[in-house]
């Protein structure tokens, strides 16, 4: 799926966003909902995620230049990031006002309340499709994606504390619907933030283990030893691995099956090796160490 694509869908995603959360803005005000506000709250950090995606899709597009060896390819972790820091600090926020409330009730329009979440459930249905046609193998669109469907939960959460003060009147229902957005967001938000350490940690990821990797290396023929085996990711979806091999007899053909190996089995494509003897002298051939 192209860049452009992503972009159409992420924008789609942002409209129908921001014109569904100033209305649900003024329902907040005329309802005297925190779960409300809550909701109108998190869609403006699942606009900022957008547009913030939007602009790193548009970052890490640009080819290599000068100092940029990788081009600006991380910046998308720098928007996932991002993401992951607004949707705690937001948590931290609505929990303070949702114990506060729990204390000292506040009257709550329940009516305005549930038609207005039954609004935002459809919206964000909507929302969610649309970046769910985007790459989700990038974290950064997966960060606003979580974003969205976090507030899809969220409005499921406030639609029944809804129904709950109409029926019932017990308002304290707000507050306690807040409080199961904020145990959403702390879980997302947490999630992109490890995610996104790890990428700037250079961790390997998830789905490869570079013990498992060494050892597949080493049962090659022709290969004597693995050594300074370093896997990790440039971005989101692009795994890169360099390593120091030790081989007798021809390092060509070694390094070449080498690299085949790693594309078949690991879906390692980016792959820098350098070769070495097994008598401890480097070849003479320039195609000692051979990247693709």
């Amino acid at each position: 799926m192209s860049a452009e694509t992503d972009r159409r869908w992420l924008t789609l995603a942002l409209a129908l966003l921001v014109a569904f959360m100033l209305v649900e803005a003024v329902a907040a005000v005329m309802a005297g909902s925190l779960a409300l506000l809550s909701d109108a709250a998190h869609m403006l950090t699942d606009a900022v995620s957008i547009v913030l995606a939007l602009v790193a899709l548009r970052l890490s597009s640009r080819p290599p230049k000068g100092g940029y060896t990788y081009g600006l390819k991380r910046v998308e972790i720098l928007s996932a990031q991002a993401n992951g820091l607004t949707l705690l600090l937001l948590a931290c926020w609505l929990a303070h006002e949702a114990v506060h409330r729990l204390f000292s009730p506040p009257d709550v329009e329940g009516g305005v309340v549930v038609w207005t979440a039954l609004a935002g459930i459809v919206v964000n249905v909507a929302c969610a499709w649309c970046i769910s046609r985007a790459n989700r193998s990038s974290l950064n669109v997966e960060g606003a994606y979580q974003h969205v469907l976090n507030d899809l939960f969220a409005f499921i959460g406030t639609a029944v504390a809804g129904v709950i003060v109409v029926t019932t009147g017990f308002v304290r229902a707000d507050p306690l619907a807040t409080l199961l957005v904020v145990a959403l967001m702390v879980k997302a938000g947490w999630g992109l933030v490890r995610d996104a350490t790890r990428v700037f940690l250079q961790a390997a990821p998830d789905h490869l283990d570079p013990d498992t990797i060494r050892r597949r290396m080493a049962q090659l023929p022709g290969v004597e030893g693995v050594r300074n085996l370093h896997v990790w990711l440039i971005t989101s979806g692009e795994p890169t691995l360099s390593a120091h091999v030790v081989v007798r007899g021809d390092c060509h053909a070694v390094s070449r099956d080498l690299r085949r190996i790693l594309a078949k089995e690991f879906a390692l494509s980016h792959v820098t090796l350098q070769t070495e003897h097994a008598n401890g002298r480097l070849p003479a051939s320039p195609a000692a160490a051979l990247e693709v």
